[in-house]
């Protein structure tokens, strides 16, 4: 499938996605959906049918049931479950779900182990906390992040350049400051600390189908003693290497293409495990120099400047 093939079935998936997402129930149909995607019924149907091999509205069903799965597993209740999944009632809702999974609602309340997951012929299905997981098309060969990560710097170096070539010498030969209050790094180092922390949290639960710690946006809802140096470390501890293997196991076994659809986010983002990798990478190795330079500006130096040849060369082999 061509990129612009891709770009417009994301298109088409992210406007199915969304209306889960409003939990507007039975008022969107089929003709409600193509609507929303600028497109007549027929063309609608026919390019998502063509793409994923599902019928829009099956697929938006059983996009609902899987979620309403997941939250059953989690103990949330089956009216309230029912009325998010688009029923009218309860019975309806319990009818639907029992001719999909040949149980009832209530047999998945506190089963971790349930499963959630109905037979689909694309591979799509709901992930929580909120998103999809979308394979990536086979007939393509993985995404490669070092080469998508080098091509990013050569783009960015050069666009640099040619935006710097708007401003005055005197801004050009202005001595730049290095501040560790930029983005979203927080407030000082401790801030900036967190973020580095919480950013792995994240994006490990998100794949892994679970909450990150202290809720979404990050972290938020983390008290102080979460933020303590011990803390950091005893979470990076954790956080650390579970994205560290995460990370490598998508590029074991071919899954940089494989696509999220993050429901959490307004309006839903669709991005490749790879993205997210490379977003990762390329986001904390800013925010590490601005932690270094920090670093030294307080007298400590024994880090240099963090720069990966010395720790190639220092790492036993």
């Amino acid at each position: 499938m061509s990129d612009t093939g891709r770009d417009r079935l994301r298109d088409l998936l992210d406007v199915i996605v969304d209306s889960v997402a409003d939990q507007a129930g039975d008022e969107t149909d089929g003709a409600a959906l193509a609507a929303r995607a600028y497109l007549s019924r027929y063309h609608f149907d026919r390019l998502v049918s063509a793409a994923i091999g599902e019928a829009p509205g099956g697929f938006r069903r059983r996009l609902l049931l899987e979620r309403a799965a997941c939250e059953l597993r989690d103990g949330a209740p089956v009216t309230e479950v029912a009325y998010r999944a688009g029923y009218g009632s309860p019975e309806a809702f319990t009818r639907a779900f029992g001719r999909a999974y040949g149980r009832p609602p209530s047999a998945l309340h506190g089963d971790p182990g349930s499963r959630v997951h109905l037979p689909a012929p694309n591979g799509i299905h709901f992930h929580p906390p909120g998103n999809l997981r979308v394979p990536g098309d086979p007939r393509r060969s993985s995404m490669d992040v070092t080469t998508t990560i080098l091509a990013h710097d050569n783009w960015l170096v050069g666009e640099i350049l040619r935006h710097a070539e708007t401003l005055p010498d005197e801004v050009l030969d202005r001595p730049i400051t290095m501040s560790v209050d930029a983005l979203d790094a927080g407030d000082g180092l401790r801030g900036l600390l967190h973020t580095l922390v919480s950013t792995k949290e994240r994006w490990t639960a998100a794949v892994q189908g679970q909450r990150p710690p202290g809720g979404d946006p990050i972290g938020s809802e983390l008290p102080d003693s979460e933020r303590t140096l011990p803390a950091l470390r005893r979470r990076y501890a954790v956080a650390g290497p579970a994205f560290l293997d995460l990370a490598n196991g998508i590029r074991g076994r071919g899954e940089e293409d494989t696509t999220f659809v993050d429901v959490t986010c307004d309006p839903p983002r669709t991005f490749s495990y790879g993205e997210m990798i490379a977003h990762v990478l390329n986001f904390s190795a800013y925010r590490r120099t601005l932690a270094v330079g920090a670093l030294h500006e307080y007298g400590i130096d024994a880090l240099g400047f963090g720069d990966p040849v010395t720790f190639t060369a220092d790492s036993p082999q």
